[in-house]
């Protein structure tokens, strides 16, 4: 759940999100800002889990512990930008991302492209704000 001054807003004048995330996110207040860098479907030995579900876990662990580095959790993300490498892959990547995000639905863009290297099969990264 987002801190009370994080406001979403889904107006009636704008097709309703898909779900898992909304339209905007309002930070009426803020003390600080977290710009999280593009987070790779890495292991901190280096290692790369075989296979979209176990890389997209990955790649939100990592989100997760940069946000508790800062203090932070998933209730402060506002935006995630999520980088997938093939269309097959969104209905994995909204499952895993509504598991690990829980209730909360921050602003949202997920695109298609090629990642710098090819064995990572996504890459999202994200703001936070308290």
């Amino acid at each position: 759940m987002p801190p009370a001054h994080i406001v979403s807003h889904n107006p009636s004048t704008v097709h309703p999100p898909a779900g898992g995330y909304c339209m905007g996110l309002e930070v009426k207040e803020h003390r600080r800002l977290l710009f999280i860098s593009g987070q790779v479907p890495e292991n901190p030995d280096g290692t790369v889990p075989e296979g979209f579900e176990a890389q997209c876990e990955q790649a939100w662990r990592n989100v997760k512990n940069v946000l508790a580095a800062a203090g932070l959790g998933v209730g402060h993300l506002v935006k995630v930008t999520t980088f997938l490498t093939d269309r097959n892959q969104l209905v994995a990547n909204r499952t895993i991302r509504r598991a690990m995000l829980g209730d909360h639905e921050p602003a949202l863009t997920v695109v298609v492209v090629e990642t710098v290297d090819s064995k990572c099969l996504l890459e999202i990264e994200a703001i936070a704000a308290e």
